[in-house]
């Protein structure tokens, strides 16, 4: 077999789960933005979880973070709940991690830099076969 048919055959193969990896996608990376909603208006996972005061920007921020959470990992309404999640981690980042250092490595910010590219990507991809939005639009 030749190495230009041996790459169609494999892409054909990747593709066929494409969508579905999509999903896995999704629903993972709502379920990471969720845990720190939890954290902070739950105080849910950590034994010490940070000091939430109700209605300080921390407090909206662990908001966002847990409806947003929710809905990324259902699938639902996947589309606006992306857009503002990728918009929400891009203001974190510039608030929280690049005053320190422009280079997100020193800063620390490189997890919430690929968040919010991960669910800009979910706004424009969708959310995938496996997915409430999915199930409601009868797919």
């Amino acid at each position: 077999m030749s190495p230009d048919l041996k790459d169609r055959a494999m892409t054909a193969v990747l593709s066929a789960y494409q969508s579905l990896v999509l999903s896995l996608l999704r629903a993972i990376s709502g379920l990471l933005l969720l845990q720190h909603g939890t954290l902070k208006l739950l105080d849910f996972p950590a034994a010490h979880p940070p000091a939430v005061v109700f209605g300080n920007l921390m407090w909206f921020s662990g908001v966002i973070e847990l409806v947003c959470g929710v809905l990324i990992t259902l699938g639902l309404f996947t589309r606006p709940a992306a857009f503002l999640a990728s918009g929400f981690t891009a203001v974190a980042y510039f608030m929280v991690h690049a005053p320190r250092s422009f280079y997100p490595i020193l800063n620390g910010g490189e997890l919430t830099v690929l968040y919010s590219f991960v669910f800009f990507y979910l706004v424009f991809a969708g959310p995938g076969p496996i997915s409430l939005d999915a199930k409601l639009r009868g797919k």
